[in-house]
């Protein structure tokens, strides 16, 4: 990919964006893809050849429907001591202010080419081994609820972890593309990268985040098996991981409690303890029925279930939208997550390796963190802090899933620009 490519002017994007005027076709080599043939012809309209719009505007729709269930789901937060006196529109301006934010970032990546990132792929990995262990020097490092996780900017509480799980997935697809010859070895392909992981990992949990490490894990495991890496080392990699999971769970006696209050949340022992907030999620859901009591008319999210605005968006949002609310929630983020998957997929046939491995990455991590979320508030799986991606209250969080964002915009920019004849 060449450093001077040409890189599409904001106006023309926008304009793109809202079905821009049409352009010159151009002869290009023809891709297949899943039994798909990709060819630019005369007849092919001009907005295709821009970006993923339908995909854009999904993203649209999970970052609305966010927005309103963070306002919903925090209305009634200056009623609680916890946060002393704030106003009701408290947590809506901070999650506006993210949005614009996280939306200036991500006009600002999808201008960098997918060679630049390639370059700086070991650099952003540094750069949040630094932030990491920044987070942790005390005075440094800010606490909420004993944990050790944000760096304090002023306009707002920046999250190390969040920018790790990008750095991650960029240097392991760079590291796949470097290991490509000798991918089928363990020793010169997997192991340098599982220290790599095992050094983040370290450093989450002494935070602790354990939710953010697994995200990291299955991001790194998704993209060795996906840049071909042997199945047998995959799985033994699975195993090993699986294993360490459970030794700290059960070297844990608060994780193990979590695990107690999973398998059994309205019991006596932990009604009020461990499965509390399991439970009123459940109460929740359940409330909700088929259609919901309707916007606004939750119960729950009246200090009866913690963390409404982060971790636990989706209780509120089945109950006030019901299974039907719950339901297209699931489509829209498993369309979101197959149509990166597919775009990644096109890369790689365009012989896009590192371009194709970052935007299945950015699937993985997509998809995977909002199956955890969605599968803790419906009681599938144990309590973990893991928030819903693009939705959920947090300002680094959607910085960074917007910046993620962008950047499969630009995979997807690059692939349609090269078979319309371009060069990248």
């Amino acid at each position: 990919m060449s450093a001077s490519a040409p890189s599409p002017g904001l106006w023309q994007r926008m304009t793109g964006w809202f079905g821009g005027g049409a352009a010159p076709a151009a002869d290009v080599l023809p891709v297949r893809v899943g039994g798909t043939e990709y060819r630019q012809t005369t007849t092919t309209p001009a907005r295709v050849l821009g970006f993923d719009q339908a995909l854009l505007w999904v993203v649209v729709a999970l970052l609305a429907w966010g927005l309103v269930m963070v306002y919903s789901a925090s209305i009634a937060m200056p009623d609680n001591p916890r946060f002393g006196k704030i106003a009701p529109t408290h947590f809506l301006m901070r999650h506006i202010i993210a949005l614009v934010l996280g939306f200036v970032a991500a006009l600002l990546a999808f201008q960098v080419p997918m060679s630049a990132w390639e370059r700086v792929a070991p650099w952003l990995f540094l750069l949040s081994i630094v932030l990491l262990v920044a987070v942790l020097v005390p005075h440094v490092g800010t606490v909420v609820n004993g944990a050790r996780r944000w760096l304090s900017l002023g306009v707002m509480n920046f999250q190390p972890s969040e920018l790790a799980k990008f750095a991650v997935l960029i240097y392991a697809a760079d590291y796949m593309v470097r290991k490509m010859d000798v991918k089928e070895r363990f020793f010169r392909a997997v192991l340098p990268m599982g220290v790599a992981v095992a050094v983040v990992g370290v450093l989450l949990l002494a935070e602790p985040d354990m939710g953010a490490f697994m995200v990291i894990a299955i991001i790194a495991m998704g993209i060795l098996f996906l840049g071909g890496v042997n199945a047998r080392m995959f799985f033994l990699i699975a195993a090993v991981l699986v294993l360490a999971f459970a030794i700290m769970v059960m070297g844990s006696p608060w994780r193990r409690e979590r695990i107690f209050a999973y398998l059994d949340p309205f019991s006596e022992a932990h009604a009020l303890g461990k499965g509390y907030q399991l439970s009123h999620s459940l109460i929740a859901i359940g409330r909700g029925e088929i259609f919901g009591v309707g916007l606004g008319g939750s119960v729950e999210k009246l200090h009866w279930l913690p963390e409404a605005h982060t971790d636990f968006l989706l209780a509120v949002i089945g109950e006030e939208f019901g299974l039907a609310g719950v339901l297209v929630l699931i489509v829209l983020f498993f369309w979101m997550t197959r149509r990166i998957m597919h775009i990644g997929r096109q890369a790689i046939a365009l012989d896009r390796v590192f371009a194709g491995l970052v935007a299945q990455g950015v699937a993985i991590w997509m998809g995977f963190q909002a199956f955890i979320n969605m599968g803790v508030n419906l009681g599938a799986l144990p309590t973990k802090g893991l928030t819903l991606p693009l939705m959920s209250f947090g300002g680094s969080a959607i910085l960074m899933n917007l910046v993620a964002i962008a950047v499969v915009l630009r995979v997807d920019y690059e692939n349609k620009h090269l078979m319309r004849g371009g060069g990248v």
